[in-house]
């Protein structure tokens, strides 16, 4: 006689169960976020990620994956981050980005920087590390003059021939609208690459 397979979400009860029915696929939440919808959050959040309702990405942080037929689908960067950050405020983006402006940068980074206002340093969020940097300022979105300006400040830290992209920089310069350029170098530069392209553009 064949026994039919209770799927382990089915065998969540009352409070837990009704936790469960809160969650929206794809959301990440803290733990303080669920507190308000659970008289036993921490008993609740354990029975949650043991049936797999809930992801566990890092202490107080939890993931409501969306399933596929390939099995749960990790979060969104922008997800994760925001969770981690309690904030809105920030740019994600992998320095492989860098490779779109055209200045000869070929490597592939497996690595995500996150410019911030809160928080420095390097962190495990589920099963990928993300970088996060204070910043003074940053753009909401990527563009074509940040990335260059960003490249040029941050040319040490890659895996590129530097004199080739240094070369390679300057001779696109001209390429660029100068007014957008001169905001992003102005907003965005560090003091050496705002040096460096004022001597450029008087050269």
């Amino acid at each position: 006689m064949l026994t039919a397979v209770q799927s382990p979400a089915a065998s969540l009860r009352g409070a837990a169960a009704h936790l469960a029915g809160e969650l929206q696929a794809g959301h990440v939440y803290r733990r303080e976020d669920l507190a308000r919808l659970s008289t036993a959050v921490d008993r609740h959040l354990r029975e949650l990620v043991a049936t797999g309702k809930l992801k566990k990405l890092a202490q107080g942080l939890y993931h409501a994956p969306k399933q596929s037929s390939f099995g749960p689908l990790p979060p969104a960067d922008e997800q994760v981050v925001g969770g981690f950050l309690r904030d809105k405020d920030f740019l994600v983006f992998s320095p492989s980005a860098y490779n779109a402006v055209g200045l000869g940068t070929t490597q592939l980074y497996n690595r995500t920087l996150v410019y911030n206002h809160k928080r420095h340093g390097v962190f495990k969020l589920g099963n990928r590390q993300f970088d996060f940097r204070m910043k003074p300022r940053f753009p909401r979105k990527l563009t074509p003059e940040f990335l260059y300006v960003d490249l040029l400040n941050n040319l040490d830290e890659l895996a590129e021939d530097r004199d080739a992209v240094l070369r390679q920089a300057r001779s696109k310069l001209l390429s660029f609208d100068p007014s957008r350029l001169q905001r992003a170098a102005d907003s965005f530069g560090s003091v050496a690459t705002r040096k460096r392209l004022r001597e450029w553009a008087g050269g």
